[in-house]
């Protein structure tokens, strides 16, 4: 047992959260030679990690691989192949090889954190001052004082009052990605990505799936076009969609076994009620910038006061305190959280650094997959530009009809500025376009022009070449499309 009254961790660098962005803090601040210390609740690598991105992904590559399993075994097969019997899924074997793809990457972060040199203590941390923080553990309390704070505390899901979280009938995300047992049929409350991509999972892997969102349509965040192949695929798959519904509760009916959940929702003014299996909760996150002391250290929060605020280097007001991640602001995504991680680690080992990003990709893994960066042709115009417009389907493409991902109605759009070419903004839709976006997001962040990616060889067949294409076509002569 530790003694309480005389222990006190000094360090140079102490992060709140082991998440995409406090690890990668860690990691690098470990690298440049500087004393750091890591304090995580639960496991490293985060929401994103543990109960995320990593998870989902893989529960959704599971069920594609299922729908193709399925093809292959009806009567007449597909591609001239065909596999005697039928295609079984076993929910509980798939959640425990999720579960070892995410034990794995776990414990590949806390080796990497410990051959940085970073001590990662485990345990939950309260800040009494600025940059001191009680810490308690398994094995009692531990204060740390350190020279400089980075606030990595990532996001929760946002529960509903009137609907809590049971995670037996009325389940997160995190309950979603745990089941031991496919139900039959869900009611997701949430048209967002997190809501979407699960349930074309659920769809694949055969649930029944009905989506209750409360605005005028799913996915808002994307534009009509470029998530009218998704709305096809859903209604193909007949999935339900209720927009302009708002969920007002929940109730558990029947006994034992056959017990089933009744979603109430408002609709066109009238009261609705759906049984279902389990309802999957997914109404988004909210930054966890309360209940550790926050108040304690001097931050200014912005002006919704959820987030902490902070300037193109992370600072926040208080000197030394830096904020990172889901905690700082929109856009909540892993990726932007390990950028400003890095950068942070080399802000207070003495380099010059500033997050200066020109656009930060948004992906939905859906079916059809989802990719948005920069600017799209609406935002363009808004914004005062001048735009010309290119749009190549991947249906023209050879390496996406090898694929199937034609059958999407995919394609690649890039939107660029009328008068300099410079590219603003590119979207895809389609089945493998998510590892596109690399290509995209150089593009933009070089400040590259048409003719830059137009003069670029792109090698064939992959599915790059619609990207070029697209960038063909917006010039006016793509030479696979009219």
């Amino acid at each position: 047992m530790r003694d309480n009254m005389t222990e006190i961790r000094k360090c140079k660098v102490l992060i709140i959260g082991a998440g995409p962005g406090g690890y990668v803090a860690g990691i690098r601040a470990g690298q440049l030679g500087l004393d750091t210390v890591i304090v995580e609740g639960n496991k490293a690598g985060g929401v994103c990690l543990n109960v995320g991105c990593i998870p989902s992904k893989a529960i959704i590559h599971a069920a594609e691989r299922f729908e193709s399993l399925q093809k292959h075994s009806v009567k007449e097969g597909h591609m001239g192949l065909t596999v005697e019997g039928t295609a079984k899924l076993n929910m509980a074997e798939l959640t425990n090889w999720k579960d070892g793809i995410v034990n794995k990457l776990t414990n590949g972060v806390d080796a990497l954190l410990k051959n940085a040199g970073v001590e990662v203590i485990k345990g939950w941390a309260r800040f009494t001052e600025a940059k001191r923080c009680i810490v308690n553990t398994d094995d009692g309390e531990i204060t740390i004082e350190a020279e400089n704070v980075i606030i990595a505390t990532g996001s929760s899901h946002i529960d509903l009052p009137f609907m809590p979280c049971d995670e037996e009938f009325i389940l997160s995300s995190s309950g979603a990605l745990s089941l031991n047992k496919l139900p039959k049929s869900v009611a997701i409350v949430g048209g967002g990505y997190i809501g979407l991509e699960l349930g074309c999972a659920l769809t694949k892997l055969g649930s029944e799936v009905t989506i209750v969102e409360g605005t005028d349509n799913i996915l808002s965040i994307m534009d009509k076009e470029i998530r009218r192949p998704l709305e096809i695929w859903l209604k193909k798959n007949k999935v339900t969609i209720h927009t302009n519904s708002l969920a007002r509760g929940a109730e558990i009916k029947g006994k034992g076994a056959s017990r089933k959940v009744n979603l109430i929702f408002d609709k066109n003014d009238e009261n609705h009620t759906l049984k279902v299996d389990k309802i999957l909760v997914t109404v988004g996150r909210r930054p966890n910038s309360k209940g550790w002391g926050i108040e304690n250290m001097g931050i200014r929060m912005d002006a919704s006061g959820n987030f902490i605020r902070i300037d193109r280097q992370c600072r926040t007001s208080a000197p030394g305190i830096y904020a990172i991640g889901d905690v700082a602001g929109e856009p909540m995504l892993a990726h932007k959280a390990s950028a400003q991680g890095e950068m942070v680690a080399e802000i207070i080992a003495g380099k010059n650094r500033e997050f200066d990003k020109i656009a930060i990709p948004a992906i939905v893994f859906t079916e059809p997959e989802i990719v948005s960066v920069g600017l799209d042709p609406e935002q363009a115009k808004n914004r005062g530009e001048h735009v010309i417009i290119g749009k190549f389907p991947l249906a023209a493409n050879g390496r996406a009809l090898t694929l199937e991902a034609e059958k999407t109605g995919g394609f690649v759009r890039v939107v660029a500025r009328k008068d300099d070419h410079v590219i603003l903004g590119i979207q895809a839709v389609g089945s493998h376009v998510a590892e596109l976006s690399g290509e995209f997001i150089l593009a933009l962040e070089m400040g590259a022009l048409l003719e830059d990616i137009a003069d670029t060889v792109h090698a064939h067949p992959t599915m790059t070449e619609s990207f070029h294409e697209s960038v063909m076509k917006t010039l006016g002569h793509a030479i696979h499309s009219a």
